[in-house]
């Protein structure tokens, strides 16, 4: 009997299946990895890869490598830990857009001039209060534009002023959970965006159409970036932090660049590389802030008086008069004279922050910041010099005790307070030897 011949086996590839090796965790993990976990999960026993004799005899004898079931891909792992952070994020939104229209006009004064500026570019570009474009707002127009360009596109109505200044809302928020994720964890960094979206100024403020909305997305954009330079010490975070802060100046003036000093520190001690490229690093964010906001003031002062609006809130009708008057010295003091509206502040004493005006609204979570941020702090003492943990934290921490000193030092107005509340406020099974369950506040 002829025996038949079996075909050739065709020869198999030296490529060989693998298992999916384990990404890097959150401290090492790539930039954009705060919403999306790319670790892969354990495979379970049922997914491991095909071997042995019995698991050869199911196959049929053999292995190749369409007979490979490998372990889940990392898509469920991004689902399962993505979603609780866009959750966050929506019913940020869903929170502040509820009942938006009982807010009428907000503060008719920037109302008026949002919609002087969907109907004049003039007053679009100079923030005039009036279409007649006789007198500028009392600040720069970098608030105002979000809103006029809204009411340019949808028409005047309460949602067409509000909702940009809702959208700023979960932006920071969303910037304060990816900041606080990537360096001690995506539950504590949901923490600390849900401690700015419910804290009651920050829910009042990016309800309203007053600047503090546009001037805390810029900082806290500043801050983010900052984190990232300190991290990665590449040049081109700090440009993006020193424009943040350069738009953050064309929102409120002095009141934007008041971290810059903490911030700039954090950076030149804390971050990777050399010196001098620290150096370079500091430079590139101050010529970034100088190109995004001295293209404003050379507009302003190179334009003949004449040909523009006065300038509101200054005695000479002067940009600089403006910025070291009524919205720097005037600050301090309490003595805002040019003032075109009026507004509440209170008198700076040591104890007005836990008043019925200012106790309800965040300072209630400036204690346990204050203790937790100093015993944190004390905690990493004796971490290396970049530890991503404490830079985190003496960024965040920074600009929260600038603004504490500084509103405790003048009299202000409520929404003041919304400058001083994000921040870290993480707490963490510790996994790099600087304490067990360690809790940081910055706000």
């Amino acid at each position: 009997m002829a025996t038949q011949s079996l075909p050739e086996r065709p020869a198999r590839s030296p490529r060989i299946a693998r298992s999916r090796r384990f990404r890097r965790p959150i401290d090492d993990a790539a930039p954009d990895a705060a919403f999306t976990d790319t670790r892969s999960p354990r495979p379970s026993a049922g997914s491991h890869t095909a071997a042995g004799p019995a698991a050869r005899s199911r196959l049929g004898g053999r292995g190749t490598r369409a007979d490979v079931v490998e372990p889940p891909t990392a898509t469920t792992a991004r689902v399962r830990w993505s979603w609780p952070a866009w959750l966050l994020l929506a019913l940020t939104a869903a929170a502040y857009l509820w009942n938006l229209g009982a807010n009428g006009w907000g503060n008719g004064f920037y109302a008026a001039a949002a919609q002087a500026g969907a109907d004049n570019w003039e007053a679009f570009l100079f923030g005039s209060s009036d279409i007649g474009n006789s007198i500028t707002v009392d600040k720069p127009p970098a608030s105002l534009w979000p809103m006029a360009l809204s009411v340019k596109l949808f028409g005047l109505s309460t949602w067409s002023l509000m909702v940009p200044e809702v959208l700023m809302g979960v932006a920071s928020v969303a910037l304060v959970y990816a900041s606080v994720a990537r360096a001690v964890g995506r539950g504590p960094g949901l923490l600390a965006g849900y401690a700015l979206a419910a804290t009651p100024v920050a829910a009042l403020m990016f309800r309203y159409d007053n600047p503090e909305a546009l001037l805390l997305l810029l900082m806290s954009l500043a801050a983010y970036a900052t984190v990232r330079a300190i991290d990665s010490g590449r040049i081109r975070w700090m440009a993006l932090c020193g424009a943040a802060l350069g738009f953050a100046f064309l929102t409120k003036q002095l009141q934007g660049l008041l971290v810059v000093p903490g911030f700039g520190l954090a950076y030149l001690v804390l971050a990777r590389g050399t010196v001098r490229r620290r150096l370079v690093g500091l430079g590139a964010a101050l010529a970034a802030l100088v190109v995004a906001a001295g293209w404003w003031v050379a507009l302003v002062m190179l334009t003949p008086a004449s040909d523009r609006p006065y300038i509101g809130g200054s005695q000479t009708n002067s940009f600089w008069d403006l910025t070291f008057g009524y919205n720097g010295l005037g600050r301090i003091s309490g003595e805002e004279t040019g003032s075109v509206g009026g507004g509440a502040t209170a008198s700076p004493t040591m104890f007005r922050m836990f008043d019925s005006s200012f106790g309800g609204q965040i300072s209630w979570l400036m204690p346990a910041a204050i203790i937790l941020t100093a015993a944190t702090l004390w905690i990493t003492r004796r971490a290396a010099r970049t530890n991503r943990r404490r830079a985190t934290l003496v960024v965040w921490g920074s600009w929260f005790l600038t603004h504490l000193g500084g509103f405790l030092d003048h009299a202000g107005h409520p929404a003041r307070l919304l400058l001083g509340g994000p921040g870290p406020d993480d707490r963490r099974d510790d996994r790099h030897g600087c304490g067990d369950r360690v809790g940081c506040g910055a706000g």
